[in-house]
């Protein structure tokens, strides 16, 4: 009985794993279209666009069973989408990468004290507690790798509500588990980040760059972005999210940062330093512990 109930189980782990991989490789991309002068609200635009778009083919349920429930998946799209995205990268242009990335990482955090708040089904545990204090400390020691931080207040405002607007959109979602088909969920989260977003690129005042779409580099990381990283990657987060439960998947994300050193290794060839392994190791045992709990230390 305990198998059964552990290999299905197993199988969202490893879900939220791939998840958490694609993410950490998304900043790539979004770097080849910055600099063919795409805005990040443009690039959001069009990936949530290409997402909602090929999400019809999965679910052509128009409306909520209630107005209540449709004001909740507005909320969803407009923190999960809107909010976090425009908040974490207008925060890169008014302090340093190392702050936004560290200040952002802090979500599980955050999202732990908004389930317990929110959620009777989720609880705190002790090995949630020092698992997450653990995968927190390898986070910053990824991250930081040596670096002080110089500490900018509307910067590091901006990172802590990108932080926050994605632990709301992650305990907003569980008021829908088993009620809706998942995909019904997701498409219209894509749908109210787009309407969300519009009121941001009409006063922007820079143009639309859809002349750059005629270059492959552009087409290619846009569709990857759009497919990939969001029609699928949020619609599996989702359904992790269900499954396993808001704090418990929430703890993944501690691993963005072993992604993100594992990429600057290997495609911009950034040399691996000690600190940047320690700091793995503890995020790797803090992911262990808030699932398992502390291993026995039994001698031989």
């Amino acid at each position: 009985m305990t198998q059964q109930h552990n290999a299905p189980s197993l199988g969202y782990h490893i879900l939220a794993i791939i998840t958490i991989f694609v993410w950490g490789t998304t900043f790539a991309s979004t770097k080849v279209l910055l600099q063919h002068d795409l805005t990040p609200s443009e690039i959001m635009l069009y990936r949530f666009g290409i997402a909602y778009a090929l999400s019809w083919f999965c679910s052509r349920k128009l409306f909520a069973n209630s107005l209540a429930d449709e004001f909740f998946l507005a909320i969803a799209g407009f923190t999960g989408g809107t909010i976090y995205f425009l908040a974490e990268n207008t925060a890169l242009q008014y302090t340093i990468t190392s702050n936004v990335a560290l200040i952002v990482c802090s979500t599980p955090i955050l999202t732990v004290l908004l389930a317990i708040l929110c959620i009777k089904a989720e609880r705190i545990t002790g090995k949630l507690i020092a698992g997450s204090l653990i995968a927190l400390a390898g986070m910053g020691l990824v991250i930081l790798n040596g670096k002080i931080l110089k500490f900018n207040p509307l910067g590091d405002t901006l990172a802590f509500i990108a932080a926050l607007s994605w632990a709301i959109y992650s305990v907003v979602l569980r008021r829908f588990d088993g009620r809706y088909s998942m995909w019904f969920v997701t498409r219209k989260i894509f749908f109210y980040g787009i309407i969300t977003m519009l009121p941001v690129i009409l006063f922007d005042d820079e143009p639309l760059h859809l002349e750059a779409f005629a270059h492959p580099a552009v087409s290619l990381n846009m569709l990857f972005l759009g497919i990939i990283a969001s029609m699928i990657c949020f619609y599996s987060w989702n359904v992790v999210l269900e499954k396993l439960g808001t704090i418990r998947a929430s703890n993944y994300l501690y691993s963005q940062p072993i992604v993100s050193l594992v990429c600057s290794v290997a495609i911009l060839h950034e040399p691996l330093t000690i600190i940047a392994i320690v700091g793995t190791l503890f995020i790797l045992f803090g992911i262990y512990v808030a699932q398992n709990g502390l291993p026995p230390w039994r001698k031989s």
